[in-house]
């Protein structure tokens, strides 16, 4: 998306090898301790960024805990069980993807943002993403994340929102 205007080094690619803390009880904390670590550890402008799936009648649940929301195994099937099981219940599944991009550039932060309002799924359906795509049923499609090639995802995407963000941004 950037073309060849800007080089994008992995973590690997600066010399990073350890896994970024995500502590902070936010997207956009957790987004900006990740991308401060790496501008203080290593001197380099970077980008960082952190995503959720909030449904509605969960308060937000699992929000910034959903890689763990069903324990530190970080396991996607645990994950969407516990999801489902809490949703038996509810008649509203309205959810939604929110990603939280922070950018450091000579140490000032620029955040971005990007949401798809969706519902969660009575069973997981598809086989393409990973995490909770199979559940996930963005607005105005009949067709979950997982049923979705990336290309197609990418597209509509809460992540891929953020990112035309940065972008655009970055180009100015």
């Amino acid at each position: 998306m950037l073309g060849e205007d800007f080089e994008i080094l992995s973590l690997r690619g600066i010399g990073c090898e350890e896994e970024l803390a995500e502590t902070q009880d936010t997207l956009e904390g957790n987004s900006e301790q990740k991308a401060r670590y790496v501008y203080d550890h290593y001197g380099v402008n970077c980008f960082a960024d952190d995503t959720g799936l909030e449904v509605k009648a969960l308060d937000n649940a699992p929000g910034v805990y959903s890689a763990r929301y069903a324990g530190a195994q970080r396991s996607s099937d645990d994950n969407m069980k516990k999801l489902l099981s809490e949703l038996q219940v509810q008649e509203d599944r309205s959810a939604r993807f929110r990603t939280v991009i922070t950018l450091l550039v000579d140490g000032t932060m620029h955040q971005f943002e990007g949401i798809v309002e969706g519902q969660i799924v009575d069973q997981p359906t598809g086989a393409e993403g990973f995490g909770y795509d199979p559940l996930f049923m963005p607005e105005g499609y009949d067709r979950t994340f997982a049923q979705m090639n990336m290309q197609e995802k990418n597209k509509i995407s809460h992540r891929g929102r953020a990112i035309r963000k940065l972008v655009d941004f970055l180009r100015k």
